[in-house]
């Protein structure tokens, strides 16, 4: 974990939230409420989001908490791999975003590069589950399981959309400035290891 406060301040939100959801007399339940609440100020001292926003985005959500699941595709053509620019901030990425409830892992394969690259395909395997606080730049507030999967294209036809400004096909000597929130360039060099073995074990890490 590159951050151990954001990690304590995880668990303490876990924590509490499970409490809140599970406890019985109204004791334990104000106890659960103020260590929800010093997760919020151990995170406000830390960072420079708004006690607000952050009771909305770390401390709103009830029940026992879980991970949340984003969905990237490796779509290879020529020996290039397929890239999409992040309108939010005009770095690339795979194609890929959170899994919609009620929809499997490939069924949000094929909607995200359908969605974000106008791009059909047909998902073949899993290549990787990565935890991403340890993968990724970025420093999430939530757990996040980023599941890589490797997809056969079929046709690409890329058409403006809400979330990306272009798509194209890119060698891992030439890969342009990358979203390292949304991917990195150690998980595209991943997913070009997984491509040239047709027996590959999926890593989960």
């Amino acid at each position: 974990m590159k951050h151990k406060w954001l990690e304590w301040a995880a668990r303490l939100q876990s924590i509490a939230q499970a409490g809140l959801t599970f406890g019985e007399n109204q004791y334990d339940i104000d106890r659960y409420q103020d260590i929800r609440n010093l997760s919020i100020e151990i995170l406000q001292e830390y960072t420079d989001i708004s006690h607000e926003k952050l009771k909305d985005l770390f401390a709103s959500e009830t029940g026992y908490q879980t991970p949340k699941v984003d969905i990237r595709s490796a779509v290879f053509k020529d020996d290039k791999i397929l890239l999409v620019k992040e309108k939010v901030d005009g770095a690339w990425s795979l194609p890929g975003g959170w899994a919609d409830v009620n929809t499997s892992v490939s069924e949000s394969a094929v909607r995200e590069c359908l969605e974000e690259a106008g791009a059909h395909v047909r998902p073949k395997r899993i290549i990787a589950v990565h935890l991403a606080n340890k993968h990724n730049s970025e420093m999430f507030l939530f757990t996040i399981y980023k599941i890589f999967v490797e997809c056969e294209l079929l046709q690409n036809n890329f058409m403006e959309n809400t979330e990306t400004l272009a798509a194209g096909f890119f060698s891992t000597d030439s890969l342009p400035p990358l979203s390292t929130d949304r991917t990195t360039k150690d998980q595209i060099e991943m997913c070009f290891k997984a491509k040239k073995h047709k027996v590959f074990e999926t890593i989960f890490d």
